[in-house]
Parts: structure tokens; sequence; C-alpha cells
């Protein structure tokens, strides 16, 4: 129970004062929605706002459009949901988690074509919680998603993370409504788990030139890395 203690403060020693970020509920598409056969969606983490919009959420989506190249493919960048501020209660709580999920769930639910979901960080949680029907679900810098293990989700599951990525040092446990539980990409868990390449950080995933982008290129039009 010591550890277990331990870890939980570990969780909770980086707080951000000021609060939460206002919610928010911002899309921006890239590419022919309409008539997408394949509408790939980039759910963000912590600290995403609305003035950060287009610096964070936006740039992942239009990489992975300019990436993938494909006039059938629409590349959404979603922020229906209050984020995390920091690295503190809220980040290792699962209530924004929830809420996001539910969000997420009725927006994917009115896409057209086979869906794909890209999920960022804290937006790994948010996207495990939700029950929609989607074709993929790729977790990039996971703290953990809730869920024991990739048969939990109703979808395939995929996973990367950098080699410097602070994320692989989060406690591994959930305690209550605290931690996250599971790390995606340990082999236990079941995902698919591809090489993150140049993407050593936290926010490097989606930069052009990573084998990390190229992998998710290929993911969201029906393929494999």
């Amino acid at each position: 129970m010591g550890k277990t203690i331990a870890a939980l403060a570990a969780l909770l020693v980086l707080v951000t004062p000021g609060g939460d970020p206002s919610p928010v509920d911002r899309v921006a598409v890239y590419g022919d929605l309409a008539h997408a056969r394949h509408v790939a969606v980039v759910v963000p983490g912590s600290d995403v706002d609305d003035a950060r919009f287009d610096a964070t959420v936006g740039r992942m989506a239009r990489a992975v459009h300019a990436e993938a190249g494909r006039d059938d493919l629409a590349v959404v960048a979603w922020l229906g949901y209050q984020t995390p501020s920091g690295v503190g209660v809220d980040a290792a709580g699962g209530r924004l988690a929830r809420a996001g999920a539910e969000a997420l769930g009725r927006f994917v639910r009115g896409l057209p074509g086979e869906v794909h979901l890209l999920c960022h960080s804290y937006g790994s949680v948010v996207c495990a919680q939700t029950r929609a029907p989607v074709a993929d679900m790729v977790f990039l810098g996971s703290p953990g998603v809730r869920v024991s293990s990739a048969a939990d989700l109703p979808t395939r599951v995929w996973a990367a993370r950098g080699a410097d990525d602070w994320t692989r040092w989060v406690p591994k446990i959930r305690v209550g409504d605290l931690g996250h539980g599971a790390d995606p990409t340990d082999p236990a868990f079941g995902a698919w788990v591809f090489d993150a390449g140049s993407a050593r950080r936290h926010d490097e995933y989606f930069d052009p030139g990573t084998a990390s982008l190229r992998a998710m290129a290929r993911i969201v039009v029906g393929g494999t890395p």
C-alpha cells in the first residue's frame, strides 16, 4: 500500500495553478468531409483551449492530412471537451475524460465514412471511454487508458511512445478515480505497437518527417504502419 500511495503522490506533484481552461466546442476540417471515405479525428490532451487550438490540435490535423495526401480522407481537429490544465488532479482523474467521451461519441456518430481516432496524451483516456463505432484508435504518448487490455475496446488499437516522452514515468496504477491504469504500449496490453521513430518527446508525434506521422497517415486510410 505504501508504494501505491507514493505512486499516487507522483501523479500529483506537478499542479498548474489557475484552474482549468474554459470549456470550448471547436472543430476544424481539412479535406472534403461530405464525400470522405475515411475520417480521422484528432483528440488532444491537456492544456488545449480556444486560444491554443490552431497551434496544437489544428497543427496535428493538418500534418496528418498533408502526409496522407488522399482525396478520400478528411481530418478533423476536434476540441469538444474541457481539457485538464497542467499535470494535476484533473489530469490524473477521469472526470474530464468521461465528459469528453460522451461529447466525442455524439460527434463521431454524425460523421460519414470510416472513422479513425488519433488520441494524444490525455486524449487517449477520452477515446478509450467512448463506445462510438470507429475503425481504429491510435494512442500517442498515453498516460494510460482506464481499460485493462485492447480486447476491452471494440476496434483496432494502436499505440506508440517516443523514447523521451515523460508519460513513460507516469505510474501505471489506478486507485478510485486517480490514475489511468495499464500502459497501452506494454505488450501485455495487446495493442499493435508501432515505432515512433524520431518523435522522441511528448509533442513530436505529428511532426513532418517522423515515422509516427507516416504510420498514422497509413492507419487512417485503413492500412497498417
